[in-house]
């Protein structure tokens, strides 16, 4: 599958000939100053929850495509009060079928809220079923069990992981989050961003090898097959 990566958590895959977009926050990010937010391509927006540095770019973006945005109740509601009519909610547990395959919603470990601190719902993560392949993003998430239910209803092909500590689960804990899905390849996000989680990428890419796995660290802005 072909997987563009824009910084943060930003990245998009191809699949099924529709652009599948998640999370974007690039405008804000120094790291992604090259990126040209008005020219990325969106079919679908994937929204795991509500912080800033997750949705701060899907406004812009959602207008400038068309796509149909997707996320829990709180964001769909966030999201027609903007002006963002092509919403579609979905929750954890919860799953539907649309022209490019299925996206089923998990749960993640994290919290959520709108940048003017009111509630933004459950954070969550997504499992997508396409003809070109099957991926997990766990969104912003800390290590759970609850990951050792995916592989049993759908065998997947790689994983889309936060490694940058502090927040979210890091490298320790992705490569066990990686054994629990089944997955042996794995784009690392959520890293370097912001000054308290600046990641050590050799290293990482080391600990990813010694435990059998392929961590991906695309550059921002590029294009990879995973």
């Amino acid at each position: 599958m072909k997987l563009t990566y824009y910084g943060h958590s930003c990245f998009s895959v191809l699949a099924n000939g529709k652009h599948l977009l998640f999370d974007p926050f690039i405008t804000p990010n120094e790291l992604a100053k090259d990126i040209n937010v008005d020219e990325i391509k969106a079919d679908y927006i994937f929204i795991s929850h509500a912080h800033y540095d997750h949705i701060l770019d899907v406004e812009r973006i959602a207008k400038n495509t068309g796509a149909k945005v997707l996320g829990n109740f709180e964001i769909y509601n966030w999201l027609l009060k903007n002006g963002i009519e092509n919403a579609h909610p979905i929750n954890p547990g919860g799953k539907f079928d649309f022209d490019f395959g299925r996206v089923k919603c998990v749960i993640a470990q994290h919290p959520s809220s709108f940048m003017d601190g009111s509630y933004g719902g459950i954070a969550t993560g997504f499992v997508l079923t396409t003809v070109d392949g099957n991926f997990y993003y766990s969104g912003d998430t800390a290590l759970t069990l609850d990951m050792k239910l995916i592989p049993k209803f759908t065998k997947l092909d790689f994983a889309v992981f936060p490694i940058g500590d502090g927040l979210t689960m890091g490298v320790e804990e992705a490569i066990e989050a990686s054994k629990l899905v089944e997955v042996t390849k794995i784009l690392g996000v959520h890293y370097d961003t912001f000054g308290f989680i600046i990641m050590d990428h050799q290293k990482a890419t080391d600990a990813f090898t010694n435990a059998n796995l392929n961590l991906f660290l695309p550059k921002i802005g590029s294009t990879i097959e995973i």
